[in-house]
């Protein structure tokens, strides 16, 4: 047992775990959500997609392999989703002092306070979970002994697409195709699965006009929150379908293109964040096993009559992707580049490729 001091995790619903502190000393607030995943917790922490978000983790013990070290090798995290901590807070069942693999080199506590991230441990994960199953996501507070916090931070009431999206242009890879890639909160293994098919990627800000660059195809990438938020990507995207140029979108990308074509998305109930979301390919029996990271959806009865769904969610069939009938637009709203089943979906880069 540790040293760690109590602290409390309150619901804005009013109710408290009681738990014990680990990681940076302070209190935060955000949105209570939860990921099922097994392992992964360094790529699930540094995904923009968890923007304004605390994030519990459903496995039980946590912390027990470490954290590697990372590096930035051409612009890129080797071994992370970004560069940096993206979640607000974390809160875990029981925490592992002891981190024992070949490339770790420090415990997640440290890395977390590296990062100024509050978590919390002890809390009884089940019981929080089932109570996000029935009420949905629930803005809540991780409060360290000692420390006050008035309040509830919303995330959905601000853009968080702003927050994660690169401010400059910046170029990856080479090649004959150019694409251009508009950055709601990319994941950096996106980037990576372009740049292996051989193709120069050029990444944007979200609300840049790339309409001023000469490219080959155009990429939407995965991000936090709200998509009603990114009015000027959605009319941006509106413009390039005049163009008739291959466009491929994920997570994010599937809402923001599926607004530019006319259709409306929704807040889901608790969302879909987990390694093991069983999806079918519309009109076949075709099934996928992915990974999921969103709190929003695409209304499929809102679609207009030059598209129609790509993907099905198999337990509570929510739009999971959209294609245009006769142009060369698709997109996901699951990530083919996670490897979940391992590369189940990852076929999906190259009929973009392909495309182009």
């Amino acid at each position: 047992m540790s040293d760690n001091k109590p602290a409390t995790l309150l619901l804005e619903s009013g109710v408290e775990f009681k738990g014990y502190s680990f990681g940076n000393d302070q209190a935060i607030d955000g949105e209570v959500v939860f990921s099922t995943a097994m392992v992964g917790y360094p790529e699930s922490l540094t995904d923009p997609s968890y923007s304004g978000q605390i994030l519990c983790v459903t496995y039980p013990l946590v912390g027990n392999y470490g954290v590697p070290e990372d590096t930035i090798v051409d612009n890129l995290s080797t071994l992370f989703e970004s560069e940096r901590i993206h979640v607000r807070g974390l809160i875990i069942s029981d925490y592992s002092f002891n981190y024992s693999h070949w490339n770790a080199v420090k415990s997640l506590d440290k890395w977390l306070k590296e990062h100024n991230i509050p978590g919390i441990y002890g809390v009884d994960t089940r019981e929080l979970t089932k109570i996000l199953r029935e009420e949905g996501s629930l803005l809540g507070k991780i409060i360290p002994e000692g420390r006050e916090l008035e309040g509830f931070y919303d995330p959905n009431l601000i853009s968080q697409v702003d927050l994660v999206s690169c401010k400059d242009v910046m170029h990856y890879g080479s090649g004959k195709k150019k694409v251009v890639l508009v950055d709601c909160g990319v994941k950096h293994n996106i980037i990576r699965c372009l740049v292996k098919r051989g193709v120069e990627v050029i990444r944007v800000p979200w609300n840049f006009d790339f309409h001023t660059i000469e490219y080959d195809g155009l990429f939407i990438s995965n991000g936090p929150g709200n998509p009603d938020f990114c009015t000027t990507a959605v009319e941006n995207i509106a413009k390039a379908y005049q163009m008739d140029k291959p466009i491929f979108g994920i997570c994010m990308g599937n809402q923001l293109m599926a607004k530019a074509g006319g259709a409306k998305t929704y807040k889901m109930k608790y969302g879909h964040r987990s390694h093991n979301q069983p999806v079918r390919m519309a009109n076949s029996d075709r099934c996928f096993i992915t990974s999921q990271n969103h709190g929003f959806a695409v209304d499929n009865n809102t679609l207009g009559a030059d598209w129609e769904p790509l993907f099905i969610n198999m337990n509570d069939n929510s739009n999971e992707g959209i294609r245009h009938k006769s142009k060369p637009f698709f997109s996901c709203q699951f990530h083919p580049e996670a490897s979940s089943g391992p590369t189940d979906t990852e076929f999906l880069f190259d009929d973009f490729i392909k495309l182009l």
